[in-house]
């Protein structure tokens, strides 16, 4: 068989019609609004609070796993999830300002569970009889781990180290990462719709009609289902969920089921205090702990690779150009200030890129910085106003992870559509590529199915800290993918395969002023490049 090439004057010479796919564009079409570039107030306003609503599925989710386990009770997880809320809209005006400058939140973090769950579990710990106690001890011992956990992710930013390890990433090896980041959360959508189909089903199907089929709808010019398909799916599932609680169709119900489907099953309204303004050490002073500190470090390093990825992730949905290592690494070091914000005040867990709400810049194909510095906004107002927040806050768990399976795999696509800057007729490509992302799923998933069956992680020995270090890691997707596709993709004949990696096209934006429209997009406010000189 004899496959004929064709020539650059061939190819020049095509009809549009005749070429299979546009021309590689360094940054993403097709959006409304990039990240410099703003809606009118209303449509910011209203965009705003689209993400906050959105950011609540995380906020709640993990102080409803981690609080009870530590002894605390529905009065301390209103507590918890109104000070995740507060410390979330800080860390997202800290990150949006000075930062990346990318609209992202930044939110919880499911890689600190299992160092958390350590801690927790710590014989001295479980030997408290008093719950509140118990609960009040244990926050303290997490807030100090964070605090001292938060120092890796501060130096490494802030002194360019970080900067230093993106200068071998190409957008080969980001592939897997980016795409992981995003496909790896399996776990949280379908499953957990399974859970309670009756909502959850209805829930993906609404929010894909509105958001995808009827998106050219338009209401005064304006595409008001692809725009607020999130606030208007939620609207309608809840109330209809809302009328099943009502009508009594779960009285006779499993109790898992009335838990996973009821929506009076929060216990935030009702124990939420009115107005409360979280500050810092109202749990007490943190206790510090060698043993906790290195366990949760792992965490630190996960969360750091996970946002490093999302960060990709939302320079592409923002219309953006690829953030320059001096970027990433100035964002890491601003998240290293919100890990410590978190160890002051006591979220339970660390901070990370919200997937989700990168994700939603795709949906609504809306980029800008403004619209997520508005909903941080309204994180902290709300956070303030308690009873206000925990209404909003009571939405079913079902209605979000319906939403995950359209926004996290929007994130996935976005990863995969880092290889059209690569040779993918290159069998060294297609190695690097399979086996990173065949590694990044299949090993997270044997250890979250280990720990299911056995009630306990897969690496079980004396030294708490390294079943930490080794658990933590391992269970995340991207973290797997980034280690394999890393190594791989730089030392498997690497110097003769550049043009195959893809990175005469990644070269210039491994430069701050690489690229013009760089420092448009990542320059600091208020002049601070003075202060902090781009390399």
């Amino acid at each position: 068989m004899v496959f004929e090439e064709v020539s650059p004057m061939e190819m020049a010479n095509m009809k549009p019609e005749e070429i299979t796919h546009p021309p590689i564009m360094d940054q993403l079409a097709g959006m409304e609004y990039c990240v410099d570039s703003n809606p009118s107030w209303g449509g910011c306003i209203m965009l705003g609070f689209q993400h906050f609503i959105l950011c609540l599925g995380t906020a709640v989710m993990i102080p409803t796993l981690l609080v009870p386990l530590m002894g605390g009770n529905a009065h301390d997880k209103a507590i918890v999830v109104q000070t995740v809320l507060f410390v979330t809209g800080i860390n997202t005006l800290l990150q949006t300002l000075f930062g990346t400058r990318l609209p992202t939140v930044i939110g919880g973090s499911y890689a600190f569970v299992i160092p958390v769950i350590s801690i927790i579990s710590d014989p001295w710990l479980m030997q408290i009889a008093d719950d509140h106690t118990r609960f009040k001890v244990a926050m303290r011992a997490i807030q100090g781990a964070q605090i001292i956990s938060s120092c890796i992710q501060i130096v490494l930013g802030y002194s360019q180290l970080w900067g230093l390890c993106c200068r071998f990433f190409s957008p080969l090896g980001m592939v897997p990462v980016v795409a992981l980041v995003g496909i790896g959360l399996f776990e949280r959508g379908f499953p957990v719709i399974a859970t309670c189909a009756e909502i959850g089903l209805p829930m993906l199907v609404l929010f894909v009609a509105l958001s995808q089929y009827l998106k050219h709808v338009q209401m005064c010019h304006f595409p008001i289902f692809e725009r607020f398909s999130v606030l208007i799916s939620i609207a309608l599932v809840w109330l209809y969920a809302q009328i099943l609680n009502v009508s009594g169709a779960y009285k006779h119900s499993p109790v898992l089921t009335q838990l996973n489907c009821r929506t009076d099953r929060a216990n935030l309204i009702t124990t939420a205090p009115w107005i409360r303004l979280p500050y810092p050490l109202q749990w007490g002073p943190p206790t510090f702990s060698a043993d906790h500190s290195f366990g949760m470090m792992a965490a630190v390093v996960v969360s750091l690779i996970e946002s490093t990825a999302a960060f990709q992730a939302a320079a592409r949905l923002a219309s953006a150009t690829p953030p320059p290592p001096f970027v990433l690494s100035r964002g890491i070091g601003c998240q290293g200030i919100g890990l410590l914000f978190d160890g002051l005040f006591g979220t339970v867990s660390g901070s990370t890129v919200s997937v989700e709400n990168v994700g939603l810049l795709g949906s609504t194909r809306i980029g800008s910085r403004r619209v997520i510095q508005i909903s941080a906004i309204f994180m902290i107002f709300f956070s303030i106003l308690g009873r206000f927040g925990a209404l909003f806050a009571s939405i079913p768990f079902i209605l979000f992870a319906a939403m995950y399976c359209v926004l996290f795999g929007y994130v996935g696509a976005v990863g995969l559509s880092f290889m059209q800057f690569t040779n993918m007729n290159s069998t060294r490509n297609f190695f690097v590529l399979g086996i990173s992302l065949y590694l990044g799923i299949s090993i997270p998933n044997y250890f979250h199915q280990f720990t299911t069956s056995y009630r306990r992680e897969p690496v079980h020995t004396r030294a708490g800290w390294f079943n930490d270090l080794i658990n933590t890691v391992f269970s995340s997707p991207a973290t797997v993918g980034f280690i394999v596709s890393m190594v791989l993709d730089n030392t498997l004949q690497a110097r003769n395969r550049d043009r195959d990696r893809g990175m005469p096209w990644w070269a210039r934006f491994r430069t701050f002023r690489g690229d013009s429209r760089t420092v448009e997009f990542y320059n600091l406010p208020f002049s601070l490049n003075r202060f902090f000189p781009a390399s």
